[in-house]
């Protein structure tokens, strides 16, 4: 009974198992692999990834493998019957045995590729794997050789090289290994002084290596199969190669050479030759990646359409590109070979490799570092003690990298004030003691060296450095006189470099000492130290002596204020005289009053107050005398003294400190930046001005009207200047105004712009680099420049004769205040002009004067005699009146009675006429005496025939 149990417990697990497989999402991995002992391992591999898959994915891998075959065409075949037909979605790949061909895996890549299924090599290191047009699927747990350039790198910086010498086969290897670190070394700043490349499999390396000495550079890069390093080494070892001073860098095949010199250094991969570690990693990458796969595609049950067979030719396997990506996106954290990622390529980055040295003839190669970390994302370099670490020669010294002259060639040329020429037939000996130093320069005509005395600024400072830096120097002048800029020869594509930097560049010399800017087109060619000497760039120009004009002493005032001073004046003196006129205590009402004798403030007498109050003169009278119009004059005298002042102030800031200026403002003066043919300015050509306007886009209109015009130096162009026939200099900022200081007729305009430095030249990635900006930096620190600046730039002795004068307030001339003198004149002549004016005036109004008087005298008389006449016809009225009562008296007398008393005598008596002159009591019209005295004077006389002197005492009939 209990059998049967068992029995039937047995049979229910394997129809659960049975279930299981049936819903499980199956894996197929297949191997080719070197031996049967790497099957086992790949079997238990995959037993183990089964073993720790996730039960919720149900994920179970099946495997495959079979022995490569060293034969290309049978491995491809054996692949196809063994591995295709049973639809398997990923190979791992190995190498045949050792003595069998390494290129054997390239069919199975080829074949794998074309269907889409993906490949891991794990011990392929070849560089043609990584083309992924002729390997698309196929990925490696292993680096490519090419791939020690990174590492190559690690060390040059570690060192401090920063310029190699490359050989390397000109087969796949050594031109993919170049081209990564040609990459790589941009990036670093270090510099492939010379590459040498040779067929693979030669016997003789002497006529490619004997050139090696010449060179600058002492590191020695080489990229070469074992067999080639074993000829080229014992060809370098005869030709001194391998001595002291020297540094070799190798690959990892070259360092398998049996004869390989001591002092090499050379690289090994960490667990290069474990192949069964990387069939475990790549397990174990392979689960991973799939885990994520069906994660990803979670309504995918299975895989399907996999390639059964090699005779289709549908190699469309979606699902195999996808597979693919998820295994490049992998990565392995702790793996038995370290961390395993890939690249876009596929092949393994971050890999591990020791750092190895030979230090014993026959002996094994000791590990000195190593190069990469098995958990860090980035690459690292170690080396345990550079002083165990053995050199060629046997040293246990590190190379400097570069072979290093104490002797130098020192080119420059004349350019004052930092380099002063003088030549020796004339001078007769260079005193040292005056720093002054022997150079030579070639005719370029007759090709003689012909002998000068240089000394300056610079010749002071490279004679500091050379002693600083320990090195000798010998100094020539550039044969073409020019800093050099980049020309086609020959009518070629190609631009070469001529005058200093071009002998920099063809290594006719080391160093250039002189005032060379520092731009970016130079730099890319040559080396600069750190700059000695900061400066921009100025212009330029001659004096222009401002012309003072008759109205200089209105110049501190605006027009606009002359006005409102004159308006105000006028102004105030109005409204002095309204104040004066309606105050009860103003002279107006007090010049009415019967107690004062003073005359009223008229509008005139306010007007002099005013003017006499602005101008600081006296005022005698016709003062304002009410309170309201002596406060306004108050306010009007603070006025008039802030006005006297701030005019005195500005005019001696105007005619005082009257100097010479530029006749333009900077460089963004309209003449510059919209030229025309009467104002002209240029620069020096192939300088670094003429690159700097070049260069900049705003300027551009500017470079092309001086293109055709710069001079072939300086000197020409300040020259020009002097002459008048150029209007304007564009140079460094050093120069030009050591030129203003030495010339009174020169000055500098504008301000300073293009800012930049001067330095001294070196050939690319020269050894004395540091030293020498080193050295600057320490001469600035101890003021040793600004000594040269005050002993050769800002020199204070000077050949302008007015340069004292110059700096002291200037006095005033005739010409300053001729416009005052000439105002004086002015009113001279205008009050001698009035005077006349003013008489001729007085005579016409006195003529006027006499007549209305005349007039008036006339009019009177007139007025009189109408007068009288009026009252002569009242009196003869009264008369007739006084007489017809008389006449009615008589007769009424006469027909009165007798004895009345009255006689005719007596009426008769009554009845008597009066006279006109008794009636009238007047007397004829007669001239007053005065007026009969001029004899020009016009006179009136008004004849009454009723007046005579005969007849005074007529009667009136």
């Amino acid at each position: 009974m209990e059998t049967h149990q068992n029995t039937y417990k047995v049979f229910l697990l394997s129809l659960l198992m049975l279930q299981s497989f049936a819903d499980s999402r199956i894996v197929r991995i297949g191997a080719i692999l070197s031996s049967a002992q790497n099957q086992l391992e790949f079997e238990e591999a995959v037993r183990k990834l089964n073993n720790n898959s996730q039960a919720p994915l149900n994920i179970r891998f099946e495997y495959t493998s079979i022995i490569m075959d060293p034969n290309r065409i049978r491995s491809a075949l054996k692949l196809c019957d063994e591995l295709v037909k049973k639809a398997v979605h990923i190979v791992i790949v190995s190498h045949p045995p050792p003595q069998d061909n390494d290129q054997a895996p390239i069919s199975v890549s080829y074949t794998c590729g074309f269907y889409n299924i993906p490949v891991i090599g794990i011990s392929t290191r070849d560089s043609s794997f990584s083309d992924k047009n002729v390997h698309p699927t196929f990925l490696r747990t292993v680096p490519p050789y090419f791939h020690q350039a990174d590492a190559w790198l690690k060390m040059l910086t570690n060192f401090g090289w920063k310029q190699v010498i490359f050989i390397h086969s000109m087969d796949e290897e050594g031109r993919m290994i170049l081209s990564r670190f040609k990459w790589l070394a941009e990036k670093e700043d270090i510099l492939i002084e010379k590459v040498y490349k040779y067929p693979s499999g030669i016997k003789k390396f002497t006529a490619t290596l004997k050139s090696i000495p010449s060179l600058q550079s002492r590191v020695i890069l080489l990229s070469s199969s074992e067999t080639d390093a074993e000829h080229l080494f014992r060809d370098a070892k005869n030709l001194n190669l391998t001595t002291a001073g020297y540094a070799w860098i190798v690959s990892e095949q070259a360092l398998n050479a049996p004869s390989i010199p001591v002092g090499m250094l050379g690289l090994r991969l960490s667990n290069s030759t474990n192949e069964d570690s990387h069939i475990q990693d790549s397990v174990r990458v392979i689960g991973q990646a799939m885990q994520k796969f069906f994660l990803a595609n979670s309504d995918l049950q299975n895989i399907t359409d996999t390639p059964t067979n090699c005779r289709s030719a549908n190699n469309n396997w979606k699902i195999g590109t996808q597979i693919l990506e998820s295994l490049k996106a992998e990565k392995l954290e702790m793996g038995l070979t370290g961390q395993v990622s890939f690249n876009e390529d596929g092949d393994r980055v971050n890999a591990v490799y020791s750092i190895r040295n030979t230090q014993h003839p026959q002996e094994d190669d000791k590990m000195v570092g190593y190069y990469g970390n098995k958990q860090a994302t980035e690459p690292a370099l170690q080396i345990k003690s550079e002083n165990k670490i053995v050199w060629p020669g046997n040293l246990m010294v590190k190379p400097k990298g570069v072979k290093i002259s104490t002797h130098l060639k020192v080119v420059t040329l004349k350019a004052t004030p930092f380099v002063h020429t003088e030549l020796m037939s004339e001078k007769g000996t260079c005193e040292e003691s005056k720093n002054e130093r022997v150079c030579w320069k070639v005719n370029s005509t007759t090709g003689e060296k012909v002998d000068y005395c240089c000394y300056g600024y610079c010749i002071d400072m490279l004679i500091d450095i050379s002693m600083k830096v320990n090195f000798t120097f010998e100094l020539h002048l550039s044969t073409d006189n020019s800093f050099g800029t980049l020309t086609r020869s020959n009518n070629s594509k190609m631009k070469t470099w001529n005058g200093m930097i071009g002998e920099l560049v063809s290594e006719q010399s080391d160093l250039i000492v002189a005032p060379l800017t520092i731009n970016p087109e130079r730099a890319e060619h040559i080396d600069f130290s750190k700059p000695f000497k900061y400066q921009g760039l100025i212009i330029l120009v001659k004096k222009t002596q401002k012309d003072s004009s008759l109205a200089s002493f209105l110049q501190p005032f605006q027009d606009t204020l002359w006005i409102l001073v004159g308006l105000s004046v006028h102004v105030v003196a109005l409204v002095l005289y309204l104040l004066d006129r309606f105050s009860p205590f103003g002279r107006f009402k007090l010049a009415k009053s019967d107690d004062t004798e003073e005359d009223a403030l008229n509008l005139s007498s306010a007007m002099w107050f005013a003017w006499g109050v602005l101008l600081n003169s006296g005022i005698g009278e016709g003062t304002p005398r009410s309170f309201s119009a002596r406060v306004l004059g108050m306010v009007w005298a603070g006025f008039a003294m802030i006005i006297v002042a701030s005019y005195t102030a500005n005019l001696a800031a105007f005619l005082v400190l009257d100097r010479p200026e530029a006749s333009i403002t900077g460089i963004d003066d309209a003449r510059l930046r919209n030229p025309n043919e009467n104002f002209k300015y240029a620069t020096v050509k192939n300088s670094a001005v003429e690159m700097y306007f070049k260069r900049q886009v705003e300027l551009s209109t500017m470079y092309r009207q001086m293109e055709t015009r710069n001079y072939r130096t300086a000197e020409d162009a300040i020259n020009e200047v002097k002459k008048g026939e150029l209007q304007a200099f564009i140079w460094d900022s050093s120069r030009l105004e050591y030129e203003a200081a030495k010339d009174c007729e020169l000055i500098t305009a504008g301000e300073l712009f293009g800012r930049s430095g001067l330095g001294i030249g070196l050939r690319k990635k020269s050894p004395w680099t540091h030293d020498i900006s080193m050295a600057i930096l320490k001469l600035h620190e101890r003021g040793r420049m600004e000594e040269l600046d005050n002993k050769w730039i800002l020199n204070e002795s000077t050949d302008c004769s007015e340069s004292e004068r110059d700096s002291a307030p200037a006095t005033l001339g005739l010409t300053n205040m001729a416009g005052v003198f000439m105002m004086v004149a002015g009113g001279i002549v205008a009050g001698v002009i009035l005077i006349f004016v003013e008489i001729a005036y007085k005579r016409h109004r006195g003529l006027k004067e006499k007549e209305l008087e005349l007039a008036r005298n006339a009019a009177d008389r007139w007025r009189g005699n109408i007068e009288k006449r009026r009252t002569l016809r009242q009196t003869l009225q009264r008369q007739r009146d006084e007489q017809l009562a008389s006449n009615a008296l008589g007769a009424k007398f006469l027909a009165a009675p007798e004895g009345n008393g009255t006689t005719l005598g007596e009426g008769h008596h009554q009845g008597h006429r009066l006279s006109y002159t008794e009636a009238t009591g007047s007397r004829l019209y007669a001239p007053p005496p005065g007026a009969m005295a001029h004899s020009n004077t016009r006179s009136v006389t008004i004849n009454n025939p009723a007046y005579s002197s005969e007849h005074h005492d007529d009667n009136l009939v």
